[in-house]
């Protein structure tokens, strides 16, 4: 990938943000058009700049990264959020892709990491760091990651059910059924229908309510 990405870096420690500067723009395709300490600041700068993608910390005064996540998407629906953070839970993980982030990455990651995330991203992928991704993997806890709607549309589709008839079955519109379907596809790391499917069959849980 060449083509410039422009990116607003968002944490509270200006001592990070310069590091990550630094980092950033050693690399010749990407350009970091601003800076923000939080989330009304961030805002305002995706306002003011042309922002590709947003580097998010968790942890900032007033706003957390997550909360900030969300008021992002809903403005800017069109730039990726990347969550840049010290803590490997995956309870923040799962919050923070909830919110529209389309990556997670921990703070102690190497550089080329953070320059791989940022690209598989702008890619139109979603990136986990290695520690994450390896907990990721595991069926249980993409099942912890869903909300139960999006567990009971996943009952359905291994039941073989098309999206109209799910959504008859749970008073709902067709389009509500692709949209869930599509947000559990991209918790899942899960690309096509057939693939999607095969995980249904294999992992839904009965009983949810």
């Amino acid at each position: 990938m060449t083509e410039k990405i422009n990116i607003l870096l968002v944490d509270d420690h200006p001592l990070v943000r310069d590091g990550l500067r630094a980092r950033l723009e050693a690399v010749a395709h990407f350009d970091v058009v601003a800076e923000a300490g939080g989330a009304d600041e961030a805002l305002s700068q995706a306002r003011a700049h042309q922002v590709d993608l947003v580097l998010m910390d968790i942890n900032m005064r007033g706003t957390n990264g997550i909360e900030a996540t969300a008021l992002f998407k809903q403005a800017f629906p069109q730039i990726a959020v990347l969550i840049l953070s010290m803590h490997d839970k995956l309870e923040y993980v799962s919050q923070a892709i909830a919110a529209g982030a389309r990556g997670y990455v921990l703070k102690d990651a190497p550089g080329k990491d953070i320059v791989f995330a940022i690209e598989t991203v702008m890619s139109g992928g979603i990136y986990y760091s290695a520690a994450l991704a390896r907990q990721l993997s595991r069926p249980q806890v993409h099942d912890s990651f869903l909300t139960t709607r999006e567990q009971q549309v996943l009952q359905h589709i291994a039941a073989g059910q098309s999206n109209k008839q799910i959504a008859r079955d749970l008073d709902l519109s067709v389009r509500t059924v692709e949209t869930h379907r599509l947000n559990i596809k991209r918790k899942l790391g899960i690309e096509g229908q057939a693939e999607l499917i095969k995980y249904a069959v294999e992992h839904a849980h009965g009983g949810s309510a």
